[in-house]
């Protein structure tokens, strides 16, 4: 991990080992290594921060297992290969390869960041990933990324036998199918700093109560709710 005042006569070093170690997370050396830098930055180093890396990789990375998907399950319905992709793409998939990968080692922190813990953050780890593709897209193009993204994900396309359900899709159709009203979300809690906020949002479904879920975004949040909930009435 590089904090913020770490880079000095040190930094070809820094460089020389964020190259070697890059070369066998993405499976090919990088030729533009600023971006690679600018893909693992948290704004909280510096101005120049993954964030626009992070926008262009999450459609990379949706058009890529979109792609794999349909190759994969050809009699599929668009319903269910939405199912497939949600799941293949969410920030825990995405956070679980950057642990994978072991992004928390190479992140660029500033020091208070670093002191709340930011780099064990599922939001943070999982948007690197996607900038980190973004940045792989930019240096070598398209085959470059969507063969990173094929290695990294692996099995986890065909180890889904069914579509899966997101939590709060299946509460929904819970209630429905049960004569409830919808369930209803309302964040109770917000804390953290700014650069990394923590949820807390409340779920209630009328004869069940309610049940909370934690997360570092409102939609994290709400889905750790819903998979509560769904365990009390389950």
């Amino acid at each position: 991990m590089v904090l913020g005042d770490a880079l000095g006569a040190d930094r070809e070093d820094l460089l020389s080992d964020l190259a070697a170690w890059l070369a066998r997370a993405l499976g090919t050396a990088p030729r533009k290594l600023p971006l690679y830098e600018r893909a693992l930055t948290h704004a909280s180093f510096g101005p120049e921060h993954y964030e626009r890396l992070e926008f262009l990789g999450d459609r990379v990375l949706g058009l890529a297992v979109a792609h794999w998907l349909v190759e994969t399950y050809p009699g599929e319905s668009e319903g269910k290969l939405s199912h497939r992709l949600n799941a293949l793409v969410s920030g825990d998939v995405c956070a679980e390869i950057a642990r994978d990968l072991g992004v928390p080692a190479h992140l660029r922190l500033g020091k208070q960041a670093q002191d709340d813990g930011v780099f064990q953050s599922d939001y943070v780890l999982g948007d690197v990933v996607e900038a980190l593709i973004g940045a792989l897209y930019l240096d070598q193009g398209l085959e470059a990324a969507v063969g990173f993204i094929r290695r990294a994900w692996g099995e986890r396309v065909d180890r889904l036998a069914a579509p899966p359900k997101h939590p709060k899709a299946a509460l929904q159709e819970w209630s429905a199918a049960n004569n409830r009203r919808p369930p209803a979300y309302r964040v109770v809690k917000t804390s953290g700093p700014d650069h990394a906020p923590r949820f807390t949002v409340e779920v209630s479904v009328k004869g069940h109560g309610e049940a909370q879920g934690e997360g570092t975004s409102k939609q994290e949040a709400e889905t750790a709710a819903a998979t509560a909930m769904l365990d009390r009435i389950g």
